[in-house]
C-alpha cells in the first residue's frame, strides 16, 4: 500500500502548485512537517491520496512516468481541466477504465481514470 507519490517541482513555484492542485482539482493543501517544510514544495491530500510535491534542483519534469489517480468524477475534472487550458489525451487502451492523461504546469505527465460502468 502507498503513503504518497511525490513529483518535482522548480523552486519558488508552491503558489503555482496550489492553484492547479487544490484550486484547480480539489485536493486539500496539508501541512508538511517543521523539519521538512523550509525545503519548498507542498502536499495535498483527496479522493483517496496523498501527493508531495518536492523542489528538485535542477527541475526537470516527469514527461513519461507518472501517478495514475482514479477519480470520482472524470468529466467533470476534464471538463475543468479543459477550460483551464490544459490538453487532455483520451486513451481506451487501458480495459475496463476511462482515462486521460494531462501535464501539471511544471510539465509533469498525469493520468486520471475511473472503472468503466457496465453499459
Amino acid at each position: 500500500m502507498l503513503h504518497h507519490v511525490q513529483l518535482a517541482c522548480p523552486a519558488g513555484s508552491e503558489d503555482v502548485s496550489r492553484r492547479f492542485y487544490a484550486d484547480l482539482l480539489g485536493l486539500a493543501e496539508i501541512p508538511k512537517p517543521p523539519a521538512l517544510a523550509n525545503r519548498g514544495g507542498c502536499w495535498f491530500r483527496g479522493y483517496g491520496l496523498e501527493l508531495h510535491l518536492g523542489v528538485e534542483e535542477p527541475f526537470a519534469p516527469a514527461r513519461k512516468a507518472h501517478p495514475g489517480m482514479l477519480w470520482p468524477d472524470l468529466d467533470g475534472l476534464a471538463a475543468r481541466l479543459a477550460a483551464a487550458g490544459h490538453e487532455l489525451t483520451w486513451s481506451d487502451e487501458l480495459p475496463g477504465y476511462r482515462r486521460f492523461h494531462t501535464f501539471d504546469p511544471h510539465g509533469n505527465r498525469l493520468e486520471f481514470l475511473t472503472p468503466k460502468t457496465a453499459e
